[in-house]
């Protein structure tokens, strides 16, 4: 058997994180009770964690969540950001209480277990954060039995097999299979959520993983959207006759998803349609205009990362999900930087200067997380009108 760091173990442990490092935390079980493997990474916002679980950028992961009071407001219908979670996993500090929330339709604890999720309490989540801000985002196991009995050889072996990011074409995981309509527009106190009805403009949207809430503030500003599967080509786009196109955000390694989404995503430069990348979305804008990806020692995860306007000079306070960055140094010349991160100075957005194409690497339909980057829906709408009337 291959080392297994091996600390005290609980009397009341029901659960384990297990790294392919042999690492080894022992903590107490919730959610449903199951093994499941994958990237741990640690998120940083303080609230928000059913969009969090449900963000299909989170595929293959597994959250660590730095704020203690986690499934505290229970869950609802409204915060979904797709129909079913999308990360494997999650690790908090405390034991998951009972909601206390006037939103609350069901206590987080049954919901993960109606969608196999399992989850993993007295962490110290601190150290977990520091061991992974160290040596990167690991592969693993987390294991969840409510009996207490675990076979710790065969889960590191499980551990030391567990596939990487790099490479891994995700997108096609979790793209919607059909092309179908969005009409619904952003949530309000008063109102909840809301139908559009007089929508100006034809976009469509190309799921690679796209949140909901991406696609009601493409709505909300007046987009009739068309959500087309990952896989599509220009042609099958061009059918629409939109007037720009959106490219979501998704999980996985942009270099893998380039293989079908570049050749895509050319042609339509070629047409100079407006287009609008978020994400994953903005890491296949830049393949397609010349530029590399790398994957980053850690990624950025967190609804409270700061980012510079390099314009404007105005910072954004942003919602972040992404373990790959657009290399700078490797884009042409008619790319410009438009945003950087001021915790690492890596690339957060970009423009087209001889296209009518911009892109950034945050989630600014704020799900969860502040709005300060509302206005980047409203900039792509104008970007569209202007076309228009050229």
């Amino acid at each position: 058997m291959s080392h297994v760091s091996n600390p005290k173990r609980p009397s009341d442990a029901t659960a384990l994180i297990l790294f392919a490092d042999g690492t080894l935390f022992w903590g107490k079980g919730f959610g449903a009770e199951t093994t499941v493997t994958g990237e741990f990474c640690f998120n940083t916002s303080m609230t928000g964690y059913q969009e969090i679980l449900t963000d299909p950028s989170y595929a293959v992961q597994i959250v660590n969540f730095t704020f203690p009071h986690i499934g505290n407001v229970g869950v609802n219908n409204d915060d979904m950001e797709t129909i079913n979670p999308a990360a494997r996993g999650l690790i908090v500090r405390e034991d998951v209480t009972s909601p206390s929330n006037w939103r609350t339709t069901k206590h987080f604890d049954a919901w993960l277990k109606n969608h196999d999720l399992p989850g993993i309490s007295d962490i110290d989540t601190r150290a977990l954060t520091h061991h992974i801000r160290e040596k990167g985002a690991p592969n693993g196991v987390l294991a969840v039995n409510f009996s207490g009995t675990f076979d710790l050889e065969a889960l590191h072996k499980t551990a030391r097999e567990c596939p990487g990011l790099e490479g891994m074409d995700l997108a096609k995981e979790v793209s919607c299979t059909q092309t179908y309509k969005w009409t619904e527009k952003t949530w309000d106190l008063k109102n909840g959520y809301t139908e559009q009805d007089a929508p100006r403009l034809k976009v469509v949207a190309v799921d690679f993983g796209a949140k909901h809430n991406i696609l009601r503030c493409l709505a909300s500003a007046g987009c009739e959207v068309t959500v087309v599967p990952a896989h599509s080509t220009a042609e099958d786009i061009l059918a629409h006759k939109p007037d720009g196109v959106f490219l979501s955000n998704g999980p996985g390694d942009p270099g893998a998803t380039g293989k079908y989404a570049v050749p895509m995503i050319k042609d339509l430069l070629e047409k100079d349609i407006p287009i609008f990348g978020i994400c994953l979305g903005h890491q296949l804008l830049a393949l397609a205009l010349g530029g590399q990806t790398r994957k980053m020692h850690l990624g950025h995860r967190g609804a409270n990362q700061p980012v510079k306007d390099m314009v404007t000079g105005k910072v954004e306070i942003t919602s972040q999900n992404h373990g790959f960055e657009v290399i700078e140094e490797s884009l042409p010349e008619n790319v410009v930087v438009s945003h950087k991160s001021l915790f690492d100075g890596s690339n957060e957005g970009l423009n087209v200067t001889n296209k009518r194409a911009f892109s950034v690497q945050y989630h600014p339909e704020a799900s969860p997380g502040p709005q300060d980057s509302h206005y980047l829906f409203n900039r792509f709408v104008e970007m569209i009108e202007h076309s228009k009337s050229a």
